[in-house]
């Protein structure tokens, strides 16, 4: 779980520092951070509690898994901008390498820590959610959701680049084709809520 999120913060990071236009759910994280003066990490934070009480009305149970990606993600996220992890890419044609290569970063990261199945984060809670719902393919339902994370963003201010539009459109053909090759259906992991967890350790306690 944990290397899931540090990775997915990783990826992150890496489409950032593209540098040819934010990815979808940065430009709504940058639009969100100028608007209230945050850095991008808290502003991450912040739309994660957002995005936890919707997938909760909507019926899902929160995981370890869901609240630690919540917290951690934006907490790595500014530590990577802070030790200066990941160079700023300087030509378009690097910078578009780059902007893919942590697109697949985030899918392999989201599929490390949904596979944890301590529950997923809560912008992939929200697609597994929309996944169930509607019975539309996985990728699809991020690219619907990254759509609208870059019109909101936009709106508030976040910054829209040709990298937008090639990860609004590539998001989701990466989570897709990463879950094809590793042979990983999201839908069919039964994730542990935090009443599991908390009881699994009591029990493992009194054993002890």
């Amino acid at each position: 779980m944990l290397a899931g999120i540090i990775l997915y913060a990783f990826g992150i990071a890496a489409t950032i520092n593209a540098n040819v236009g934010y990815a979808p759910w940065e430009v709504f994280h940058a639009g969100l951070a100028d608007a209230v003066g945050l850095s991008i990490g808290a502003a991450s934070i912040i739309s994660g509690i957002a995005i936890v009480a919707m997938v909760t009305a909507l019926g899902e149970k929160l995981g370890l898994g869901t609240i630690a990606s919540m917290i951690l993600t934006g907490v790595f996220i500014d530590a990577i901008f802070t030790f200066n992890m990941i160079p700023r890419a300087e030509n378009p044609i690097i910078g578009m390498i780059l902007l893919i290569t942590g697109l697949f970063i985030i899918s392999i990261g989201s599929y490390l820590y949904i596979k944890s199945a301590f529950g997923v984060g809560p912008r992939d809670n929200l697609m597994v959610v929309l996944s169930r719902k509607s019975n539309i393919p996985v990728g699809a339902c991020r690219g619907i959701v990254e759509a609208l994370a870059t019109l909101i963003g936009w709106f508030l201010g976040g910054t829209v680049g040709i990298g937008t539009i090639v990860s609004a459109i590539a998001a989701g053909f990466c989570v897709q084709i990463t879950f094809w090759v590793l042979k990983f259906d999201v839908t069919a992991i039964k994730h542990e809520t935090l009443g599991d967890t908390y009881k699994a350790l009591v029990d493992r306690r009194r054993k002890t």
